[in-house]
């Protein structure tokens, strides 16, 4: 076997071929955009190269067959957050194989080794940890735009080597077509006639204003989670926000008011893998007429959810269900909809968990984040949750 870092042209083209070669007999997958895979990457692109670095491999066979690839990374501003400094590994694909797969690991463990950390996350992303975070381990049907999607055997190849369970993911799905339970039902009405609370949806012309109310709540809702959390800025969700214009519905974008300061948000977006699963990965003038076609279809019959937070003060008092009782009022205008899955909750997130099982969410799909200590002989520390200590 030789592996080989990604530093060119060709080795780029490989990395990206290196997964259509894998699945290319499995009908569930979907291919992601070759560019925004790279757009990860691009030091010009991705802002997390400001306080990180990142490089990637592609291993070959001794037949110089592509096998497999892995990438490394370093965020430096959550690595110093950690007991022990602590990078990354993700976008590993390999053949069913457990010395191909320790290569890919060795590799990336001694890149990172080298500059000073001493454990390594996996599967993780460079960059926000609602992509391309976790392993999938259970719910191998249709992946949801920018979540993993693997083959059941990887989770054998991450333990094997030595990974352990750092916290576990729930992705859940709900049926729109279904009545809500009476109970949650109750307080969504409730919490909504109440005059002090005010709901409303994303508008392209007052942008900037529902964007820095979005970071604003954010900032707030999410600081809980030290470990993982990292404050937007404005600048960031803009470029986010933008370059999902030709996909995102203003009516999928939710903020909640309490007299009229910004208390919670939801973000959702059409699930476009049910077009990108015809275009693999590549958007040709050709693909950019098909996929516009393909939305004129209404093809895209899914929403994946991406976040919801709320600001301490008014968490467990119905605000959240005001949001999606509201929710339900835009399905009813959009026939062609039947599903939202939202991806994903960690297990050190109890509250968001049950709020989902009370609208009648259906836990679908099961995720691990790993975490491996370069010192073997080092304690096992996993993610806290809270009320367990134990755990």
């Amino acid at each position: 076997m030789r592996i080989k870092e990604v530093t060119d042209r060709n080795s780029r083209k490989a990395f990206l071929q290196v997964p259509r070669i894998l699945y290319r007999d499995d009908d569930t997958w979907v291919c992601p955009l070759d560019r925004e895979i790279e757009s990860i990457f691009d030091t010009g692109k991705n802002v997390y190269f400001k306080h990180g670095e990142a490089t990637r491999w592609v291993l070959y066979d001794s037949r110089d067959l592509l096998i497999g690839r892995i990438a490394a990374f370093i965020d430096h501003h959550a690595a110093a957050k950690y007991e022990q400094p602590t990078g990354g590994t993700g976008f590993f694909e390999c053949i069913h194989d457990q010395e191909a797969a320790n290569l890919l690991f060795d590799t990336a463990r001694e890149w990172l080794k080298d500059r000073k950390m001493e454990a390594m996350d996996g599967p993780i992303n460079f960059g926000e940890t609602d992509k391309y975070w976790g392993l999938l381990v259970e719910g191998f049907t249709h992946p949801a735009y920018e979540i993993n999607y693997n083959p059941p055997f990887y989770q054998e190849l991450f333990e094997n080597y030595g990974f352990k369970t750092y916290f576990k993911q729930e992705g859940f799905h709900l049926d729109v077509k279904k009545e809500f339970p009476p109970r949650f039902k109750k307080i969504a009405e409730w919490i909504a006639r109440k005059p002090e609370y005010e709901f409303r949806h994303f508008e392209w012309k007052h942008a900037d204003k529902y964007i820095e109310d979005f970071v604003a709540v954010f900032n707030v809702a999410w600081a809980s989670f030290k470990e993982n959390f990292e404050p937007l800025e404005v600048s960031y969700i803009k470029k986010t926000i933008q370059k999902a214009k030709a996909i995102l519905d203003e009516e999928f974008v939710w903020i909640a008011y309490n007299k009229g300061k910004p208390i919670a948000i939801y973000l959702m977006y059409p699930d476009v893998n049910m077009i990108l699963k015809h275009l693999n990965g590549r958007l040709t003038p050709f693909a950019a007429l098909k996929f516009l076609y393909l939305k004129k279809r209404k093809t895209m019959t899914r929403a994946r959810g991406v976040l919801m937070g709320v600001v301490p003060a008014f968490q467990g008092l119905g605000v959240e269900a005001g949001i999606i009782i509201n929710l339900v009022e835009v399905f009813k205008t959009k026939p062609h909809y039947t599903e939202i899955e939202f991806s994903w909750v960690g297990d050190f997130n109890p509250k968001m968990r049950k709020i989902f099982m009370s609208v009648g969410m259906v836990s679908a799909k099961h995720y691990i984040t790993y975490r491996y200590l370069f010192d073997r002989e080092k304690p096992f520390k996993r993610y806290p949750i809270p009320g367990d200590d134990e755990k």
